[in-house]
């Protein structure tokens, strides 16, 4: 994947609940702007009131209980997942065109944002072969057992990404318990919290930018103060 440093990316963090509509609808915008050319790229980092979102591959028979949240369909790649407070939601809308068109490796670069975020907490983040996201072991629930602690999902219109990450920091884990999330019932979800990691969402996003800023390009702060 390659650095873009020719224009800092925008960094962004909304204090408050997002709700997830509109959270959608200003993505579709700033992708749309970005891909002419009338707006920076952008991270985004917020939380959302509990919900499910369904990507483009989810399953009816993996929601189980429809009516504990509100269900949203969503146009990113993926299944079923969750979204709520004590997670961090990592939304990135850059511009493929300058980074190699590549979507495959653009994936593989978000599961090595996490993966190395995660090191800077003494937590191994790995890839579990021939599934998206960042998992880790467990080894105390049994053999090859691996919780998932970020969920990875994206979607690339006019090569401009937008969608991203949902990274657990200190979720209530029996959310998810409305779904099989991801599509996937062999393994669990897990969190820093999970882990016996106490740490505090901004400590993460500190880390989260530092490590972007490696791998992909610079970031400046962006001075969007209202969502709409």
């Amino acid at each position: 994947m390659k650095r873009n440093d020719n224009i800092p990316t925008e960094w962004l963090i909304s204090e408050n609940p997002v709700p997830y509509l509109q959270a959608i609808k200003f993505m579709k915008q700033r992708a749309k702007d970005i891909s002419m050319g009338d707006a920076k790229e952008l991270v985004w980092l917020l939380e959302h009131s509990p919900l499910y979102s369904a990507g483009t591959s989810a399953k009816d028979k993996d929601l189980i209980d429809p009516d504990k949240f509100p269900v949203f369909t969503s146009g990113r790649g993926g299944q079923y997942t969750y979204h709520g407070p004590g997670q961090r939601i990592i939304y990135i809308m850059l511009d493929l065109t300058k980074r190699g068109k590549d979507i495959r490796a653009y994936i593989k670069a978000l599961e090595g944002l996490i993966i190395n975020t995660l090191s800077q907490f003494n937590i191994k983040g790995k890839i579990h072969e021939g599934k998206v996201g960042v998992w880790v072991d467990r080894p105390e629930k049994g053999n090859n057992c691996q919780d998932k602690i970020a969920a990875i999902g994206v979607r690339v219109s006019r090569w401009v990404s937008f969608h991203g990450i949902s990274l657990n920091i200190s979720p209530n884990l029996s959310h998810y318990d409305g779904i099989i999330p991801c599509g996937i019932s062999d393994n669990g979800v897990t969190s820093f919290e999970d882990l016996g990691h106490i740490t505090p969402i901004e400590q993460v996003d500190v880390i989260l930018r530092q490590v972007f800023e490696e791998k992909f390009g610079t970031t400046i702060n962006c001075n969007l103060k209202e969502i709409s």
